[in-house]
C-alpha cells in the first residue's frame, strides 16, 4: 500500500515543461563535476547480467531480481539491483590503476520496492567506483571523499538557483558524521529512520556511517550485502529535505571489503555459499583492486535539489491508484 503524502499548500515551483529542461541541466552539470572532482571516466555499463556470476547485487536478500530467458542463448538473465560488485570487476578488466576511476549511469528495476515519496520500482542512479590503496582504507579518506561529494552537490544547487530563481533549495555544505550506534544512543527509543529525522533537523547534513552490521539492540540501523561496502568503512550521505521535513538519502556508498572484511562479513550474514562464486573467489584469493565506491541517486538529486514533493515528479515510473489518487487530488503531476 502507498505510502505518499503531499504537504499541506505545496505547489512546485518549475512548470511541467521547466522540470524536465532543469533535469536535463542538472544531470549534466552534476555528472561533469563529479568525474572532474574524483578523478571518474564514463563508461557504460550493463542493464542486466548473467545470475551465475555473483555480480548482481543482493541488496537485502529479500528483493527478487527481474529475470528473463534468452532465446539463442537458452540461460537466463537478472536485470541488476545496482552495480556495486559489476564495477569493481570492471576496473579490474580495464586495468585502471590507483587514484583513477569510473561512473556510469545505471538502471534498476527493483519491483519489490515500496512506494511512497522518496520510492519507486524504477532505480536512477550515477554508480561510481574508484581504485585506491591499503593507505586508503580509513576513515578518514572516506570522510574527504564524503565531503568532495557533498560540495559538488551544493555547487550544482548553485548553478541551477542561476539558472532557475524560482528555485528556493537551501543546503548546508558543513557535515556532521556520526555513526549508526551513535545515532541509536542517542535515541534508544526512536527506529532508525526516525533517529535520521531528529539528526538532520538539527544537523542538515550529515554521512550516517557503518551500515550493515547489528547494533547493541541486537538489530540493524539497516541492511546491506555482506560483499560490496565494508560495514566498518561505509555510510549513507543525507539532507535535510524541508519540504517532506525529513531525512532524505542521496548515496549509499563506501571503502569496498578487502579479503579479510569479505571473509568476516559473509560468515556473519549466513552467505558463505557465495564463497565459489566467480567475483567473490576472486576478491577472496586478493585478485581484485582494492577499491571504494557508491550510487548517487538522479532522481533523488533531482527531486532534492527542485524541491520537488514526489520523487514521480521527477521520473516516469508505475504508480499504484491511492498515489494517482492522491496526487491528482493535491494538484501534483507524476511524468
Amino acid at each position: 500500500m502507498s505510502k505518499t503524502f503531499i504537504p499541506e499548500g505545496y505547489k512546485s515551483n518549475l512548470t511541467l515543461y521547466e522540470t524536465q529542461t532543469a533535469i536535463g541541466y542538472l544531470n549534466r552539470t552534476f555528472e561533469d563535476a563529479l568525474g572532474v572532482t574524483l578523478n571518474l571516466k564514463r563508461v557504460s555499463a550493463p542493464l542486466f547480467l548473467d545470475p551465475s556470476s555473483g555480480l548482481n547485487d543482493d541488496l537485502n536478500g529479500v528483493e527478487r531480481p527481474v529475470s528473463f530467458d534468452i532465446k539463442e542463448t537458452g540461460t537466463v538473465a537478472q536485470v541488476v539491483h545496482s552495480l556495486a560488485k559489476w564495477k569493481r570487476m570492471a576496473l579490474y578488466k580495464y586495468d585502471f590503476h590507483v587514484g583513477k576511476g569510473l561512473y556510469t549511469i545505471m538502471n534498476a528495476i527493483r519491483r519489490d520496492e515500496d512506494m511512497d515519496n522518496l520510492h519507486s520500482i524504477y532505480v536512477d542512479q550515477w554508480d561510481w567506483e574508484k581504485v585506491i590503496d591499503e593507505q586508503s582504507r580509513t576513515i578518514d579518506y572516506l570522510k574527504s571523499t564524503v565531503r568532495a561529494i557533498v560540495l559538488v552537490i551544493c555547487e550544482t544547487l548553485d548553478k541551477m538557483k542561476a539558472k532557475y530563481p524560482q528555485i528556493k533549495t537551501e543546503l548546508s555544505r558543513e557535515v556532521a558524521f556520526v555513526t549508526s550506534q551513535e545515532l541509536e544512543d542517542m535515541y534508544p527509543q526512536l527506529t532508525p529512520k526516525e533517529r535520521e529525522n531528529e539528526f538532520l533537523r538539527k544537523y542538515k547534513t550529515a554521512f550516517i556511517m557503518q551500515i550493515g552490521d547489528v547494533l547493541k539492540s541486537g538489530v540493524k540501523h539497516d541492511g546491506r550485502a555482506p560483499d560490496y561496502d565494508d560495514w566498518k568503512l561505509n555510510g549513507d550521505i543525507v539532507f535535510y529535505n524541508p519540504v517532506l521535513d525529513c531525512a532524505f538519502e542521496v548515496s549509499s556508498m563506501g571503502i569496498r571489503v578487502d579479503p579479510q572484511s569479505l571473509d568476516e562479513q559473509l560468515t556473519k550474514a549466513g552467505c558463505d555459499h557465495r564463497r565459489e562464486l566467480p567475483f567473490h573467489k576472486m576478491l577472496l584469493e586478493g585478485k581484485l583492486p582494492l577499491t571504494m565506491g557508491g550510487g548517487i541517486g538522479q532522481s533523488r538529486i533531482s527531486m532534492l535539489l527542485l524541491g520537488k514533493a514526489h520523487i514521480g515528479e521527477v521520473q516516469a515510473s508505475i504508480w499504484d491508484p491511492d498515489t494517482l489518487r492522491i496526487c491528482q487530488e493535491h494538484g501534483v503531476e507524476l511524468l
